[in-house]
């Protein structure tokens, strides 16, 4: 496959995998603790990237490689990632989280300019509102707070922070560093901080049943290999803004796959909601110099 072609479908690709975890974290914080759970998923990655990384012969990276990849693994992984899943395990509604989590786009957009020199075009920023306006339909029915969901929607901000930065840093401090070895250090490093907080925190309860076995597998292998290594390519070809944007389409995808899954419906609201995203995104990516 030509580079042209990886670099057209490698977006949508990104977009369908990563769209699969809030399915998946929703299966398996029904059987195990959520920081407990991420630790399995991090340190089954870790081994995973680690064979990949020897097998494949990847370059080591140095000691200043390896504590900027262990920062991204903090902020993408175990704040993000952890903060997700704490969230939706202490029963805020999946539509609050997602657009909380979906004002990353907007957030990202602000900091580049100062931060990386990157200028966002008018286009751009017509683009990033529309796309916004796009999931506050798609996830309005779900959208309802309770006494129960104040520190899920703590949650749900610091992964939004999280992620925010993690993008950003990623751009900025490991554009040079082998994807392979570079994320095998980002996962050590969250599966530590992720057992120490589950430890601290958890009663660490986990109830083996395969649906949990088929879930670490699938975010192990296909979500922190696949949609991760995806996620850090594209920020390294594409402006931060465009890449954030893509996130705009993840609860459009989530809520197509929870309609099958879960048997949730998809309103006309919803339908319109996704029309949106899609032409916010369309917008940004053609907006880019």
């Amino acid at each position: 496959m030509g580079r042209g072609r990886i670099i057209a479908i490698a977006p949508g690709l990104f977009v369908l995998l990563w769209s699969t975890g809030f399915v998946v974290a929703r299966e398996g914080v029904t059987y195990a603790d959520p920081m407990t759970l991420v630790t399995l998923r991090f340190s089954i990655t870790f081994v995973l990237l680690v064979a990949v990384s020897l097998a494949m012969r990847a370059r080591r990276p140095t000691r200043r490689e390896a504590f900027h990849s262990a920062v991204v693994g903090l902020l993408l992984q175990t704040i993000y990632v952890g903060g997700v899943f704490t969230a939706i395990d202490h029963r805020l509604a999946a539509g609050v989280t997602a657009l909380v989590v979906g004002v990353q786009p907007l957030l990202s957009a602000c900091i580049v300019g100062p931060v990386l020199k990157e200028r966002v075009l008018p286009l751009q920023w017509l683009g990033l509102g529309i796309g916004l306006g796009g999931v506050a339909l798609v996830v309005e029915r779900k959208v309802h707070f309770d006494s129960a969901t104040t520190s899920g929607l703590g949650f749900a901000l610091a992964a939004l922070l999280g992620i925010t930065a993690a993008t950003v840093y990623q751009r900025r401090y490991c554009a040079g560093i082998d994807l392979r070895s570079g994320t095998a250090c980002q996962f050590g490093a969250a599966a530590i901080a992720a057992l120490i907080l589950a430890a601290s925190f958890e009663p660490m309860h986990v109830e083996w049943t395969w649906q949990l076995a088929a879930s670490l597998v699938w975010m192990s292998s296909v979500l922190s290999v696949g949609a991760i290594l995806g996620l850090l390519w594209l920020i390294r070809r594409m402006e931060v803004a465009r890449v954030a944007s893509l996130f705009y389409l993840v609860p459009p995808f989530t809520a197509l796959m929870a309609w099958p899954w879960f048997g949730e419906t998809v309103s006309w609201a919803m339908a319109g909601g996704m029309a949106l995203a899609a032409v916010g995104v369309a917008l940004v990516q053609k907006g880019a110099r």
